[in-house]
């Protein structure tokens, strides 16, 4: 998995915690298929106030040497749309204990695979945010925001966007001391729940951790004795338990 994946995605941004709004966007790895265009994106507000969401994104690529960067989404040929993936609404209200969606839509050639990162961030309202809120109604959240102190948290995520003609494949090569696995396809596969226990002791396992294979790279471990490898490998709509043992 790249340098930037392995990013924390969970970022927080503080202002001026009793109360206030606390969103929540559910899983941090989305996936467009190649045959689909859109993409619901639910935001949670658990809070006990309305949330104000602004949702960018950023188009993750890599140089020569594979150090990942993120531009701004670039405009088409014909200057008449957007080249990669936008949101829309890019302006959420989210009610205390509700929820919104934004559509993630797609738009350009689905010749290769393209990554995103998608940034959800709670702000307070101001004229130009864009949010459809009067002058009386956003002096009166900064008013209630400001009789404590209030932690709201934005999130990170990660959008794959498939091509359209995806395909996976994978290759293993194992040997007594180490595990390899090969992405030869033309579109990410994951590796979830990977977890490592022992042999002898039940309770003896390390922490449980999800890797991205992405088209031409591999992932491979040691095997250390008396230990056995365990992990979901998923490749699309296709899951498959994988089982390595090393005794």
């Amino acid at each position: 998995m790249t340098r930037l994946l392995l990013l924390t995605v969970l970022s927080v941004f503080c202002v001026a915690a009793h109360a206030g709004p606390q969103i929540n966007v559910g899983t941090v790895y989305d996936y467009l298929d190649g045959d689909k265009s859109t993409y619901l994106k639910r935001v949670f507000n658990s809070g006990d106030s309305t949330a104000f969401v602004k949702v960018n994104v950023l188009e993750i690529v890599y140089d020569a040497d594979g150090t990942p960067r993120e531009i701004p989404i670039e405009t088409s040929a014909d200057k008449a749309s957007r080249d990669g993936l936008m949101a829309s609404p890019a302006r959420l209200i989210v009610p205390a204990q509700g929820m919104q969606g934004t559509r993630l839509l797609y738009m350009g050639e689905r010749d290769r695979e393209r990554y995103f990162r998608v940034r959800f961030v709670p702000v307070v309202p101001e004229k130009e945010d864009e949010f459809v809120v009067g002058n009386e109604e956003r002096e009166d959240y900064k008013k209630t925001l400001s009789a404590g102190v209030n932690v709201m948290t934005g999130f990170g995520t990660i959008f794959f966007v498939r091509p359209k003609d995806a395909r996976f494949e994978t290759a293993i090569h194992e040997t007594d001391s180490r595990y390899e696995l090969r992405n030869n396809g033309n579109t990410v596969l994951v590796l979830d729940e990977f977890k490592s226990c022992s042999l002898s002791k039940e309770t003896d396992c390390g922490a449980t951790t999800k890797h991205h294979v992405m088209a031409g790279k591999s992932y491979s471990f040691d095997k250390e004795k008396g230990r056995e490898y365990r992990f979901k490998l998923i490749e699309g709509e296709r899951k498959q338990d994988m089982r390595v043992v090393s005794r």
